[in-house]
């Protein structure tokens, strides 16, 4: 059984990578600070090494212990804004910490390295989806440490011969998005309808973007994992079918209905059962000792609770425009041909399945 290590693995694509690695038949160990991973995102019994891989001697102790055969570097500082204001940061994680890896990895004998890449802070604004070979012009510090790290990944498949690949994802969106801090528009959105707050649009919502699901995104990362070339290779991971935000903020309003919908009636039948009311279809009767009433009481702030939409109340409060944000792109499209052609890689999951299925996810978390 070959061994796997991933940087990052307890984020929110790093875990998702992680079970697809499971259930390809892998073993797998993970390296991740928990600064913005979570020790629950990952399947009991995968060993976490809680390292910084910026950490240089740390990085090449796990690599000692664990001997993988295969690695995926997830690991990121990912806020642009952040790497805007402190390129010096974003360069020690970004830039320093992939290149300990990589020595790490070579001192190891590893076979293989996949490197989250991306296409949006590469390619720039473009209104047709962009292949491999249209000219990188990053413009944030966050964008050039990218491009640097696959330059870095060129020269170790050229020095040494380690097989790379460097994935340039789309927008990706899924399950276990963390909403806070410079987090994805799925996840903001879907964490303030259920906290009761209007979702903000920048601008007059006009950016498009390639949302791609996490799950076909972990896909990809296997692929390129089982890949059979040599030295570097870089491919687009996306869809090439352009969403803007309003298209978005309105899809997932149906998606968090529906799923609350379900949920509702879900929970009604649980509590009609519990009770020993007898449940006929979708309905309940109540028995002789009363009614089952749905408690739509407001927190402390006012607002109707993510509880009390469970029990009934399916109003979620209208999106709202603020100001532009400037530099943001107005079109960042991806053309994933060469995926497709090379490694067999196509997504799978539509927008509006994925975003049923966050939706679906988002609705059965009290805290996020």
């Amino acid at each position: 059984m070959a061994k796997i290590l991933i940087t990052g693995g307890a984020g929110f694509i790093g875990s998702h990578i992680v079970e697809a690695c499971l259930k390809a038949g892998y073993e797998v160990a993970v390296v991740d600070d928990l600064s913005s991973g979570k020790r629950e995102n990952l399947p009991p019994g995968v060993p976490l090494y809680q390292v910084d891989v910026a950490a240089a001697a740390a990085v090449q102790q796990v690599f000692e212990l664990v001997r993988p055969e295969h690695m995926v570097h997830q690991a990121a500082q990912i806020a642009v804004s952040r790497s805007v204001r402190e390129p010096a940061f974003d360069a020690r994680i970004n830039v320093l910490g992939l290149l300990y890896v990589l020595e790490a990895a070579v001192r190891q004998g590893v076979r293989s390295l996949v490197f989250a890449s991306s296409g949006g802070v590469l390619y720039g604004d473009v209104w047709q989806p962009a292949g491999e070979e249209h000219p990188a012009a990053p413009v944030s510090p966050y964008g050039i440490a990218k491009l640097a790290g696959e330059m870095y990944l060129q020269f170790f498949a050229r020095e040494y011969g380690l097989r790379c690949a460097a994935l340039r994802y789309g927008n990706v969106y899924g399950p276990r998005q963390d909403p806070h801090g410079e987090a994805g528009v799925v996840a903001i959105f879907l964490q303030r309808l259920l906290a009761g707050e209007a979702p903000v649009i920048n601008g007059d919502g006009k950016y498009i973007r390639d949302y791609v699901y996490v799950a076909d995104v972990a896909r990809a990362n296997l692929l390129a994992l089982e890949g059979e070339w040599q030295g570097f290779r870089a491919y687009n991971v996306g869809t090439g079918l352009g969403t803007d935000v309003n298209e978005l903020e309105r899809g997932l309003r149906q998606a968090l209905a529906e799923a609350l919908r379900e949920q509702n009636d879900q929970d009604d039948k649980m509590s009609c059962e519990a009770a020993g009311v007898m449940v006929e279809g979708d309905c309940c009767s109540a028995d002789r000792d009363g009614e089952i009433e749905p408690d739509f009481s407001p927190d402390q702030n006012g607002r109707r609770t993510r509880g009390a939409a469970r029990a009934g109340e399916m109003e979620l409060p209208a999106a709202v425009y603020g100001p532009a944000r400037p530099g943001d792109l107005r079109s960042s499209l991806l053309d994933a041909g060469k995926i497709a052609q090379e490694l067999g890689w196509r997504p799978q999951v539509t927008l509006e399945d994925g975003l049923r299925h966050t939706a679906a996810w988002f609705a059965t978390r009290e805290h996020i």
